[in-house]
């Protein structure tokens, strides 16, 4: 099932998730549907509030990337419970945009090391470190589990910059190719 993308001002996005139980029901076909859903909307990564679930669950897939780097071949991962445990000190900048703010991108600063605990799509226990651009998807995708956007990260009048695009969302005004849900 590909799932209508849920865009800025539906209140499910600025809610934060709660973990899910290992007997959580038809967890594969949700993961399944979820990646559906990326790969619909052309996207890198979705959360599970992006599709109207507030639990901690996103998934990834960098695969596309593989002609920029051989670390994005089959790059396609799962991420249930997540915990950032570090972060670096050290900071990058780098344009962003999102599935749930569409036509919206700004430069965004994000440590460029961290390290996650997280179950895998097997329910497995996993403690990884992940740098640069890999980092800075997860850390975007796990703002979501915290009921968090990229604009959050961003100056107020960059913001303020894009108050028209906002505005337009919050009326129900999207322009995209994928399906969507509004406030």
């Amino acid at each position: 099932m590909i799932y209508p993308i849920t865009v800025y001002g539906h209140p499910v996005l600025r809610k934060e998730t709660t973990e899910i139980e290992k007997d959580y029901p038809n967890l594969g076909q949700l993961l399944d549907d979820m990646f559906k859903t990326m790969y619909n909307a052309e996207g890198v990564g979705l959360a599970a509030p992006q599709i109207g679930l507030p639990v901690r669950i996103f998934v990834m897939d960098l695969s596309v990337l593989e002609e920029k780097g051989p670390i994005y071949k089959g790059f396609k991962k799962t991420f249930i419970n997540p915990v950032i445990t570090e972060r670096s000190e050290e900071t990058a900048s780098l344009e962003e945009g999102c599935l749930s703010l569409p036509g919206v991108n700004e430069s965004v600063s994000r440590p460029v090391k961290i390290k996650i605990n997280y179950l895998n799509d097997k329910l497995e226990a996993c403690e990884e470190e992940f740098s640069d651009y890999i980092a800075r998807v997860i850390q975007h995708e796990y703002d979501h589990l915290e009921g968090k956007l990229f604009i959050d990260h961003i100056s107020p009048i960059r913001r303020q910059l894009n108050r028209g695009k906002l505005n337009g969302m919050l009326k129900g005004k999207v322009n995209c190719r994928y399906n969507v849900r509004t406030a």
